[in-house]
């Protein structure tokens, strides 16, 4: 099965093949939430100040995209935003995790502009 995409409802005749499959998909998944999950720390080392980590605009523009790809396949559209309302929120905290880690600072005092990585804007 590697390298080759099951479509379950054609390709699968016994149940080790969809457990292959599911296997499969979790591994992209992981490997996918692991790209995302990195792009958070390029937020976090981006980001001026502790306080521009939770951006609540971006959050409901994330949950509406993800609606509006859901209502293009079969998955409840509440079961979506529910699995992404818990992603952004784990987001948020690695984020908060990842700044603090960055400004050695988790009162929001210290802003990029007292970051060795950055330099001052």
């Amino acid at each position: 099965m590697a390298g080759a995409a099951m479509t379950p409802a054609s390709d699968c005749k016994t149940m080790a093949e969809v457990r292959a499959g599911v296997d499969e998909i979790d591994r992209a998944l992981v490997a996918l939430l692991a790209a995302r999950f990195g792009f958070m720390d390029a937020a976090a080392r981006i980001k001026p100040t502790r306080e521009a980590v939770r951006d609540e605009a971006r959050k409901a523009e994330v949950l509406r995209n993800v609606a509006t790809h859901a209502a293009a396949t079969a998955i409840p559209a509440g079961l979506v935003n529910a699995l992404w309302e818990m992603l952004i929120e784990a987001s948020i905290t690695h984020e908060l995790s990842r700044f603090d880690a960055q400004t050695g600072a988790s009162d929001g005092t210290r802003t990029r502009d007292l970051r060795r990585d950055r330099p001052a804007l």
